[in-house]
């Protein structure tokens, strides 16, 4: 599969989005730290996911992915990790009472530190100083001491990804996630929202029915698939020093696995198909992500599918569309098309968030709620009108009481925005609107399920 690769094979090819660490030394010890660490996550729990992933790929399964677009070292908190596990399982619910297939939880979190950046640098009162990357490489006050790559904050990274899995693990294990609290999971401050009260309504049927099997004998104490589910990690494989240290040889295979997160993904900015992003993570077993934005070529998308799934396994590539609102219907059948024709086995998902983000009229980034909505309806009609199955959706999120994204039925004004902007880069979704988005997507999978069944029937 991988030829000459090594896990440090990346460092011979081009590379985009790298910090310029003034300290090299201490960038090489701390390498040398991270590399004795244990792993965060496990080359089979990677090897279940990409099982799991093949399921989706083929109708079977639907993919959810979602949390912050950065994670941050200073509100590092158990109520905003228990928070954003709370929407995605809430999400995961209304997906699958309505499409009757597993949903696939995975969570930006637990690595989601770096951040791609337009500019190297940024201007502020005639001041120049290095553009903020995210907590594991600097920070984001604007002083020129804070702008300073450290390495040493990938080690802090690393103790918080391992707190979070931590947690995570011991909510979704631990009884939490049962189904049999599906009503508690409804935050306060939504539940008074149009999609809280749909929310509440499906969350009562789904206690019926649970009362129906309790009373045949099945209970969470003999069907433990009531009482855990299973949740997975993922971040944007962005910062490869950190990424190889991270990277283990399976002791049963002698495959490599990049043990930072179960999944990863290359964004829209390091797709380079000779760049060094690429090339490391061609050589790793991790299910592997791959932003797709309406600059991609047809031969660059095949050349890419070539170079990270050369097998072309199932559940090995996902690929995440990001097209804007107003671009989805130009690019993403010709993409789908060249999929088709060349044969290649990937899984569609569509992140409606980072080709709709714009400058609201008092400054602040921002994505209207209704442009994501449009590019989620016209990624399901698009893949229903192709013949292939619309596999995914890939969101930034978050549990708080935000206010990022502008619309949805609770009317976020641009005004409103400065009462509850939080975000440490890009406008997130928060729980009513995810609610909301979740039920469309609902909606989405229905057809899908009709279609098939109108096919099967044929």
């Amino acid at each position: 599969m991988t030829g000459s690769w090594s896990p440090s094979s990346w460092r011979t090819r081009p590379i985009a989005q790298v910090p310029s660490y003034p300290d090299q030394a201490a960038l090489v010890a701390a390498e040398a730290r991270l590399k004795g660490y244990p792993p965060l996550v496990s080359a089979g729990e990677a090897r279940t996911l990409r099982a799991t992933l093949a399921l989706a790929s083929q109708g079977k399964a639907f993919l959810l992915q979602g949390g912050d677009c950065a994670e941050s070292f200073a509100e590092f908190q158990t109520n905003k990790i228990r928070d954003t596990l709370r929407v995605l399982l809430q999400m995961a619910v209304i997906l699958t009472y309505a499409g009757a297939v597993p949903v696939v939880k995975v969570g930006r979190i637990a690595g989601q530190f770096a951040k791609p950046r337009s500019s190297d640098t940024e201007v502020l009162d005639g001041v120049e100083l290095p553009s903020y990357r995210g907590d594991i490489i600097n920070a984001m006050p604007f002083e020129e001491a804070s702008r300073i790559p450290d390495p040493g904050r990938m080690e802090q990274g690393y103790w918080q990804a391992a707190s979070t899995l931590n947690f995570l693990r011991a909510l979704v294990s631990g009884g939490w996630a049962d189904l049999h609290n599906v009503h508690k999971w409804n935050l306060e401050f939504v539940k008074e929202s149009p999609s809280g009260e749909r929310y509440r309504k499906l969350a009562a049927r789904i206690t019926e029915s649970l009362e129906f099997m309790e009373a045949c004998g099945l209970t969470s104490a003999t069907v433990p698939d009531l009482r855990t589910t299973d949740f997975y990690t993922s971040h944007e494989s962005l910062l490869l020093p950190y990424e190889e240290a991270m990277t283990r040889q399976d002791s049963m295979t002698g495959q490599y696995v990049d043990t930072s997160a179960h999944m990863l993904w290359i964004g829209d900015r390091t797709r380079q198909v000779d760049g060094a992003h690429v090339e490391f993570l061609r050589g790793v077993i991790n299910p592997l992500g791959l932003k797709c934005g309406p600059g991609l070529s047809n031969d660059d998308l095949i050349r890419l599918c070539d170079t990270l799934n050369p097998d072309n396994e199932p559940g090995r590539l996902t690929l995440i569309t990001r097209m804007g609102h107003d671009k989805v219907e130009e690019h993403l059948p010709r993409l789908i098309r060249a999929i088709k024709r060349e044969g290649r086995a990937v899984l569609w998902s569509c992140d409606p968030m980072h080709g709709n983000t714009v400058k609201s009229s008092n400054g602040f980034k921002t994505r209207p709620f209704d442009r994501i909505m449009r590019e989620v309806e016209a990624f399901f009609a698009i893949h229903r009108s192709e013949g292939t199955y619309a596999g995914g959706v890939h969101l930034e999120l978050t549990g708080q009481d935000v206010t990022e994204c502008t619309g949805g039925a609770i009317a976020i004004t641009e005004a409103q925005l400065a009462s509850r902007y939080h975000t440490h880069c890009d406008p997130r979704l928060n729980a009513a609107q995810s609610q909301e988005l979740a039920f469309l997507v609902a909606e989405g999978i229905r057809a899908e399920r009709h279609k098939a069944d109108l096919a099967a029937a044929e």
